[in-house]
Order: C-alpha cells, then sequence, then structure tokens
C-alpha cells in the first residue's frame, strides 16, 4: 500500500517539476489528480505490515483519526536511525505543508523544528523533526506534504466529533467480551459467536476448583466479560474497571448515548451503563449471602476450541477472598451512586447499596489474604498484595462516603489512605487509577472532612506540579511527546500511555495549576496521538480500524476467539479481528522466541502477531478489559456526541 501510494504521489510530483501540473493551483486537472491518487489510496488494503515487518513505517506521522479544531497539531517526521528499520534514514525537505484533500489548496505550510538540535531519541532509535500545523483549524480532510521529498502523511479529519466513531467502537469491545451471551445479528456484524459456557459444568453450573466432584458447589456464575485474551473472569481485576468506567460516564455523560449498536440500545439507558450492568450483574452472582466475594472463573487448561460457544471445558471458581471482596465493594457502591439517576434501575441501585455494605463488612472482619488463587484455574494471578487490598479499601471507603453520606467511611478513608497507589508513586493515577479517581472525587463531596481533603489535594498539586515528567509537555524528553520513564515500556504499555493521559486531564479538571492548563492539555492529547499512530512504529495500536479512516492498524491480536482462524489477521477475504481492541503494545520485557524484536529500541519492541507460543505475542498484542477502559476513559474525556 505505500509503495503504491507513494508512485501516484511521486508521477504527480514528477509532473509538477516538469511544468505540466502546478499542484498549487485549482485547476480541474489538477483537482482531479490529486482525487485520483486519493481514490487510489483509499481503494488498497487498509492495513499491512507489522511491527518491523515488510511495509515501510511512515516518515510523517499523524493522528491518523485527526484532530479536533481547538487542539494541538503536530505532525513528527522520523529518520529512523537504530533498530530494524534503520535503513529508512530520511533528511526532509524545507517546507511542509498541509493540503486539503478535496480541493488540493495548500492551506499552511512552514518549516521543520529539530529535536533536540538533530539528536537520537533513544528509546526510539529516531531523529526527528516537528511541524505545527495547529492553526488549521477548519473542518475537512487534509495530508501533510514534503514535496520535494515526494512524502506524504496519511490523511486525517480536524472535526469537532472526530473521535465519536472511536469511542463507539471502543466501547462496543466490551459487547464481544461478553461471557455467555448470543453474539448474532447486526450488532454482531463479522464477529459472530454463539452464547458460550452455558452447558453442563460451566458458569451457570460451576463447582468450586477445590471440590471438583462435589455437585452440591455448583453455582451460577454465567455472565460478566472475558478479561482479556483469554475467557476467564477475575472480581480483582473487573472492579477496578466497572469503577474506571463509571468515572468516564459521570466525567462527560453526553458522550455516552444510547445509540451504540448493542442489544440494549434504545431502552432509554446510556449504553455504557448497559454494558457495565452487564458485568456488575455477574459480579452480584460471584457474592456469597455473607459478603464475600469469590475470586474468578475459568477453566484448568490452555486447550481453548476455536470459539468460546464450541468449548466445553468444565469451569471452576476459586474462593471468596479479601482482594475479590474489597474490589467490588468499591465497583458496587460507586455503581449504586450512578444507577440512582436512571428511574429503571432504582431497584437495582439500591441492591447494591446493600451489597456493597456487605461486602465491606465482610472485608473488615476477615484476614487479609494474598494466597487465595491456587493458580489452578488458568492463567493470571488474581491475588493482590496487601497493600493494593488496602488502596482498594480506600477507593471504597469514598465511593461508600459518597453514596451513603455515613461519616465513619470518612473515618475508614483516613485509615487507609497513604496505602492507596498515588501515595506509593510520583504520579497520581499511571496505575490502580481508580483508586486516584475515588481520591480525586472525595475533595469535591459535600461534608467531607477539610483535613483529608486539604491533604489529598495538596499531595496531588505538589505531584503536577514538581514531576514535570509526567505532567505537561516536555520537548526535551521525547520527539514523539509522551515522554515515559523506560520501566513503563512493559507489558501492557498502552494502559499506561492512556492513564497518563487521564492523570493530565484530571490535572485541568480539578485546577491543580491552571497556568500551565494549555501544556497539560498538549501531554493529554499527545497520548492519544500516540495511540492513533504518532508513534515510532506508525501503529493505530486498536485493532482493524480501517473503516473508520485509520490506514495502518494492528492487524491482529493474541485472542482465544478473534486471534484465530478467519479472526487472526486482517487480510483480503477475511474479517480479521473485531475493531477497535486496544492491545498492550511495546514491551521492553518481551520474552517470546522472536529475537529481532528483542534488540530494537524499547518502543519499537513490539510485533503485531496473534501467535501463541513460542512467539508469546501475549506479552505484546493480547487486548484485556483494563486496558480498554483506560482508553475509553481518555477517549470520552474529549469527545463530543
Amino acid at each position: 500500500m505505500m509503495q503504491r501510494w507513494k508512485w501516484v504521489w511521486l508521477s504527480g510530483a514528477l509532473l509538477a517539476g516538469l511544468g505540466i501540473m502546478d499542484f498549487g493551483s485549482q485547476s480541474l486537472a489538477n483537482q482531479s489528480l490529486f482525487q485520483y491518487t486519493m481514490q487510489a489510496w483509499a481503494s488498497l488494503p487498509f492495513n499491512g505490515g507489522t511491527g518491523g515487518g515488510s511495509e515501510p513505517i511512515p516518515r510523517i506521522l499523524v493522528d491518523q483519526f485527526g484532530y479536533r479544531p481547538q487542539d494541538p497539531k503536530v505532525a513528527v517526521i522520523a529518520s529512523p536511525q537504530r533498530g530494524e528499520n534503520a535503513n529508512r534514514a530520511f533528511t526532509p525537505g524545507s517546507v511542509y505543508e498541509v493540503r486539503n484533500t478535496s480541493t488540493n489548496a495548500v492551506v499552511f505550510s512552514g518549516a521543520l523544528t529539530p529535536w533536540n538540535g538533530g539528536q537520537i531519541h533513544g528509546q526510539s532509535g529516531d531523529r526527528a523533526w516537528h511541524f505545527d500545523f495547529s492553526t488549521v483549524k477548519q473542518s475537512g480532510t487534509y495530508v501533510v506534504v514534503d514535496q520535494e521529498r515526494g512524502e506524504q502523511s496519511f490523511p486525517f479529519q480536524i472535526q469537532a466529533n472526530v473521535y465519536q466513531k472511536n469511542l463507539v467502537t471502543a466501547t462496543r469491545v466490551f459487547y464481544y467480551q461478553r461471557a455467555g451471551f448470543n453474539k448474532t445479528g447486526s450488532v454482531a456484524g463479522k464477529w459472530q459467536d454463539g452464547a458460550a459456557f452455558l452447558g453442563p459444568n460451566q458458569d451457570s453450573q460451576a463447582r468450586s476448583v477445590s471440590a471438583k466432584d462435589d455437585p452440591a458447589t455448583a453455582r451460577d456464575l454465567r455472565g460478566g466479560w472475558f478479561d482479556a485474551g483469554d475467557t476467564n473472569k477475575y472480581s480483582t481485576f473487573a472492579g477496578p474497571v466497572v469503577n474506571q468506567l463509571l468515572t468516564a460516564y459521570e466525567e462527560n455523560p453526553r458522550a455516552f448515548t444510547d445509540r451504540f449498536n448493542i442489544p440494549e440500545s434504545g431502552n432509554g439507558i446510556p449504553d455504557l451503563i448497559d454494558e457495565i450492568k452487564w458485568e456488575v450483574d455477574w459480579l452480584k452472582r460471584m457474592q456469597e449471602d455473607d459478603g464475600g466475594v469469590l475470586i474468578k472463573v475459568g477453566v484448568l487448561d490452555h486447550n481453548a476450541a476455536d470459539r468460546p460457544s464450541q468449548d466445553r471445558r468444565p469451569r471452576y471458581y476459586g474462593p471468596k477472598c479479601s482482594s475479590s471482596t474489597i474490589a467490588t465493594a468499591a465497583a458496587f457502591a460507586h455503581a449504586a451512586r450512578v444507577y440512582r439517576q436512571f428511574p429503571a434501575l432504582q431497584g437495582e441501585s439500591r441492591d447494591l447499596e446493600q451489597r456493597a455494605i456487605r461486602a465491606w463488612n465482610w472485608f473488615q472482619q476477615s484476614p487479609l489474604k494474598t494466597d487465595c488463587d491456587t493458580q489452578e484455574i488458568k492463567a493470571g494471578d488474581a491475588d493482590r498484595p496487601v497493600t493494593e487490598q488496602q488502596g482498594n479499601a480506600a477507593a471504597a471507603a469514598v465511593h461508600l462516603f459518597a453514596l451513603t453520606g455515613n461519616p465513619d467511611y470518612s473515618t475508614q478513608l483516613a485509615k487507609y489512605l497513604t496505602a492507596s497507589q498515588p501515595w506509593n508513586d510520583n504520579v497520581w493515577g499511571r496505575y490502580r487509577a481508580h483508586e486516584g479517581d475515588a481520591l480525586l472525587l472525595y475533595t469535591r463531596l459535600t461534608n467531607a472532612d477539610a483535613a483529608l481533603v486539604k491533604q489529598i489535594r495538596d499531595r496531588f498539586v505538589d505531584m503536577v506540579r514538581t514531576q514535570t515528567q509526567a505532567y505537561g509537555l516536555r520537548m526535551d524528553l521525547d520527539p514523539y511527546r509522551v515522554s515515559l520513564p523506560d520501566e513503563q515500556y512493559h507489558w501492557g504499555s498502552n494502559q499506561v500511555q492512556a492513564n497518563y493521559g487521564n492523570s493530565n486531564r484530571d490535572a485541568i479538571r480539578y485546577g491543580a495549576v491552571p497556568d500551565r492548563n494549555t501544556s497539560l492539555q498538549a501531554r493529554a492529547m499527545a497520548h492519544l496521538h500516540y495511540l492513533h499512530g504518532v508513534n515510532p512504529l506508525g501503529f493505530v495500536y486498536l485493532t482493524n480500524m480501517g473503516s473508520l479512516g485509520a490506514e495502518r492498524s494492528v492487524t491482529s491480536m493474541y485472542h482465544e476467539w478473534l486471534g484465530r482462524g478467519e479472526y487472526e489477521r486482517v487480510v483480503p477475504g477475511k474479517p480479521g479481528p473485531a475493531p477497535g481492541y486496544l492491545v498492550g503494545g511495546p514491551n521492553r520485557d518481551y520474552t517470546g522466541n522472536q529475537e529481532s524484536v528483542k534488540q530494537q529500541p524499547i518502543q519499537k519492541r513490539y510485533l503485531d502477531s496473534p501467535t501463541g507460543w513460542p512467539v508469546n505475542s501475549w506479552e505484546l498484542t493480547e487486548p484485556a478489559i483494563y486496558y480498554q477502559a483506560a482508553y475509553v476513559r481518555l477517549l470520552a474525556s474529549i469527545t463530543s456526541p
């Protein structure tokens, strides 16, 4: 695709050089050729290549979906010096242009700014330049052009609601992750499967893993979301996802309509709330009468069927545990408060309030355990360290206080506050983001303890002021404008990218340092643009987004259903994976057998592959509901319906 488009553009450039065609004119012939070239590009397969694969990485990198009119717009021009694409080193032309693809009119032109005086960036191995075209605000479709070198960016839009389709698509990922639900018809589209794990000894009759042959232990644990690329379900991991999605809704409810094309669409309740309810209803089934919550549900081996509905393996559950119970208490309390605003969910709200209180009380009366999950149920360890359980207790205390107004929960918050993630990190919400979200919420609650409010706010403001690598733009640290330390490029680094964006948005939302709001907003948007293609591999780190405008989105992911068979990869004649999944991203600690990946600069340590062992692509391309929630929240915070 890239080679064919380059030929079309260079043909036009050659005509211009011979005086046959003036690309700056508005002649009919000029428009026709330009429109022909755009149509030629649009007709090509919209995805190709892998991280380090056969397709060349774009030299002019833009957000492949586009920009809002009011936001900074900076293209990154990359000349790779290290890594497997170093043979594409590049010296850009002296003048760059922004052209309207409908008219071929040049709407802006200017010179580039070299990053750090031409230094090579260690994390990417690239030398880079910036082209700032922020003054272009008129709605339309554009490309950035280097006419001297015959290069141009992928097309992108400038529109007020440019990310709305992304938000719909990314939210619908949770629908595809539903367990025990029949995915058919126009809602499912090309990605259809029957209701999974509802057979004998499966989710509706799951038995205790410690008493596999005892039918008396059978419980109805159907529903919920598959956690990631596997089909297991973890209470400890689900609770924080529910919290982050509810926060996304509360921050911008107008972004979430009742028209996202899920089975519940049109019922008068925003589709995100419907989707959250699917997960919360499963968590209710995981709770026992005394308030304790079972830790996980899943299978005992890795022998998955090609489709979840074909999988006949028995399913088992682990014991109730302090970690799963306190995470669920926070989710129940938060959901109960949000449900209150919907008349149809009033009864659910009251039920969840009582369940949250029972879970809280069970947690208070039970020992904190870190060995509930024997991992006989594969694969992730659902146990959480004691400090993390206490951090979850801080979040639960906030949500219970917000829900009930009972000052005892405020007192409990003081007890657990220093165990929360913001007291054990120098960036507020890059990890365990739901804890930081809850603490900031507390600062705005009526009757909150003034001393606690001051303690929380002072720490947050100090963090934003002093941690300049994390808050606001530091152009000297990263030409791709995201400046994460090396250690953040681990398994699931794209979740961290999204959460850095969310934390910068929080700094604006809570008025941490008002005179830096412009820089904070630019930083938040930079993380979104990174996920949308402004990164050293030129990848949109969302699956199969060609129909939404991404010319180079990832073509595959590690997924036991949507990473196999006809869904394995985007190729002609096959649908590839469902669109909109945020994959894990570059991983400096990759352990698979692809030695070339291990030798790449950190930001290029990625491979667009669905293959399991020994490639171990789960370390790079596996999605997860927690990655997805972080992206949805970032996207929702700047999306208009």
